[in-house]
């Protein structure tokens, strides 16, 4: 079974997780959606860091510290980010982080990630637009949308001919001159919100 979600707040996810679990789904994978695979209900305790590595030796390791605490990492790869462990130990501590620190390290790191990858597309961003290949200014302008040579000048039936006949192309077009713009806004509000989940992680 596959769901789709998004999660900032990793405590929220935890919580989902959970209740999965007891419904009897465990996680199998996290990459397009949650890949769940039906198991034995279980009450257990599942956990969420995200890390990015640079070396698989240095993310092996990093799995490793963690089992040997009594945490199997169940998903996420060297650059996936986000990492998850469930507890097979009952003896071993309730959370995977020792302290309110490290523990709301992994919202900064979220947050950082989010402005990288709303920065990489500027350099796309600025090209299209020096090109002329996307023009903002439809924004406050939609009639830049429509290409049709005197559209504006035309009247009566051959107007709305006209207008109706590129309509949908102009959507389009707007659709995908929007996109990057869009993309950036969402990548640099979500890197907001978890730099504010690092600050009330931080205090907790």
């Amino acid at each position: 079974m596959r769901k789709f979600k998004f999660f900032i707040n990793f405590e929220k996810e935890e919580k989902w997780l959970h209740e999965m679990a007891k419904q009897g789904y465990q996680l199998e994978d996290k990459s397009f959606g949650y890949k769940f695979l039906s198991a034995e209900p279980e009450d257990t305790t599942i956990k969420v860091d995200y890390r990015v590595f640079k070396k698989q030796e240095d993310f092996i390791d990093y799995c490793t510290l963690f089992e040997d605490s009594g945490w199997k990492h169940i998903s996420g790869k060297k650059s996936s980010g986000a990492q998850y462990f469930k507890k097979v130990d009952e003896n071993s501590e309730e959370d995977i982080f020792s302290d309110n620190i490290s523990k709301a390290g992994k919202y900064k790191r979220l947050s950082s990630m989010f402005v990288q990858m709303a920065f990489t597309f500027l350099p796309l961003l600025v090209a299209l637009m020096t090109t002329d290949v996307i023009d903002l200014a439809a924004i406050v302008n939609p009639k830049l949308l429509y290409l049709t040579p005197g559209l504006w000048e035309k009247t009566g039936i051959s107007f709305w001919m006209a207008f109706l006949f590129e309509t949908p192309f102009a959507l389009f077009r707007g659709i995908m001159w929007a996109f990057i713009p869009v993309m950036m806004t969402l990548y640099l509000i979500y890197s907001v919100k978890a730099n504010i989940l690092y600050q009330k992680s931080k205090k907790a």
